[in-house]
């Protein structure tokens, strides 16, 4: 929820992972985001919201036991329990100056995520008081979602308690992979002991959901250490598993010591082996009964188990971003805070709303953000288009849809544009062609 990097998005034909950017998270891409557009986002919050649009939670934990070299997120490794104490009540202050603000009103939240870093980072104490405060401030009544991210290492029996009594109903377990050596060679916290003991305890005390991150294409990864991996998943049985594709965004580890040896290309899978490897993952999943509900998740049962936070987001919803470098958006404009604890801290002690950089979206921008977001999922809803943007995105797109059509990746139907299975792999390297012109990267 913090990256900043610009894409370099690889094409089709590129096989080596370089560095840069390669998925697509929003939209317009956060280098447009500007501070003199800062003022928009205040007069969207001082205006009521729409009723009918939903209304979300994003609060950034940065905290982490170590940096995970693939890491682009802002995350600290080495604040004491004083310099916590003093972020955690300045993100309780950050929200109760919102609380105030016309735009929420009397609007109930309808998910909430707890992202980072590293949320269980946290003690079941300052959990249990931070959320004891967000639900006396904000609609917190309605929630149908309330998902939590998880590195396995930092969950003890007490934690995971708590954790489950502030409501959480989506638990989301960073294991990225099972083997002790390839954790520990991509800077890894935890270990393999640790994944089987938080899984079965969080699964014992009746966790909604449990979905387990995974990621294709870690340093040191090799047929046989994914095949296992993904049979150790299904072992599990979790409700849900998301998959992600490496990449080396210029700001991690891996890339900066890539740049002092001079070398263009990341050692981790190239891109051929990383999609076979999680087109091999989604077809053994299929095979126990899992539906592939995007380009990165799969889900047991989908009339059961839902992505709220995800759906919500992707069409539009409104969201509230607590946090040092959090980003959320408002009435179509699009916002981010302070990307630094220090400068975000002195905001808030201020009593000032510590908002950075803004995006207001023109309606030519929704219409394509969401396009470019819906088609992560392998799809694309004609009528939904043309009910909500009164555009026919067969005839807007007809040119990218037709370049898609000729690599062999798209149908499109009388309802819905739909990508095989190839194409939803490769989904982010379409993404970029959906750009306004005066979004597209220099070269593209």
């Amino acid at each position: 929820m913090t990256t900043e990097s610009v894409a370099t998005t690889p094409t089709p034909q590129q096989k080596e992972t370089k560095g840069g950017g390669y998925f697509v998270s929003n939209y317009p891409p956060f280098n447009f985001w500007s501070k003199d557009k800062v003022s928009a986002i205040h007069q969207a919050l001082d205006n009521p919201g729409d009723p009918d649009t939903p209304l979300g939670l994003y609060l950034h934990i940065p905290f982490c036991r170590k940096r995970c070299h693939f890491c682009y997120y802002k995350v600290y490794t080495d604040k004491n329990s004083s310099e916590i104490r003093n972020y955690i009540d300045g993100m309780t202050h950050e929200m109760e100056m919102y609380a105030g603000k016309k735009v929420l009103g009397d609007r109930h939240l309808q998910y909430v995520y707890f992202g980072g870093g590293t949320p269980s980072f946290l003690s079941p104490h300052q959990l249990t008081n931070l959320v004891a405060t967000l639900k006396s401030t904000l609609h917190w009544d309605r929630v149908e979602e309330v998902t939590f991210e998880c590195e396995p290492g930092t969950l003890t029996e007490a934690k995971l308690e708590a954790i489950r009594e502030i409501g959480v109903t989506r638990l989301s377990l960073g294991i990225e992979n099972y083997d002790d050596h390839i954790l520990e060679i991509n800077g890894r916290a935890h270990r393999s002991p640790e994944i089987r003991r938080a899984y079965d305890f969080a699964r014992s005390i009746g966790f909604p959901q449990i979905n387990i991150d995974l990621i294709a294409g870690m340093i040191g990864e090799t047929d046989e250490n994914w095949t296992e991996c993904v049979q150790r998943t299904l072992n599990l049985e979790p409700d849900s598993i998301t998959i992600y594709q490496m990449e080396i965004p210029f700001n991690t580890t891996i890339y900066k010591e890539m740049k002092e040896k001079g070398e263009t290309t990341a050692p981790v899978a190239d891109w051929e082996t990383k999609r076979r490897w999680v087109d091999e993952a989604f077809s053994a999943l299929e095979e126990r009964g899992y539906s592939i509900s995007s380009a990165y998740t799969a889900v047991k049962n989908p009339e059961t188990t839902r992505f709220v936070y995800r759906d919500s987001l992707w069409s539009g919803a409104d969201m509230l971003a607590l946090g040092v470098s959090s980003f959320g958006q408002f009435k179509g404009v699009h916002y981010q805070n302070e990307k630094d604890d220090g400068p975000y801290l002195g905001r808030v002690h201020k009593d000032e709303i510590p908002i950075n950089r803004a995006h207001p979206m023109t309606e030519e921008e929704k219409l394509v953000r969401e396009v470019i977001l819906h088609f992560k999922k392998g799809h694309l809803d004609r009528g939904y288009f043309q009910d909500k943007f009164n555009v026919d995105i067969y005839e807007r797109f007809k040119e990218n849809f037709a370049e898609i059509q000729k690599e062999g990746y798209l149908t499109l139907n009388e309802d819905q544009a739909v990508l095989n299975r190839q194409g939803l792999l490769r989904v982010d390297t379409f993404l970029h062609s959906f750009f306004l012109p005066e979004h597209t990267p220099v070269g593209k």
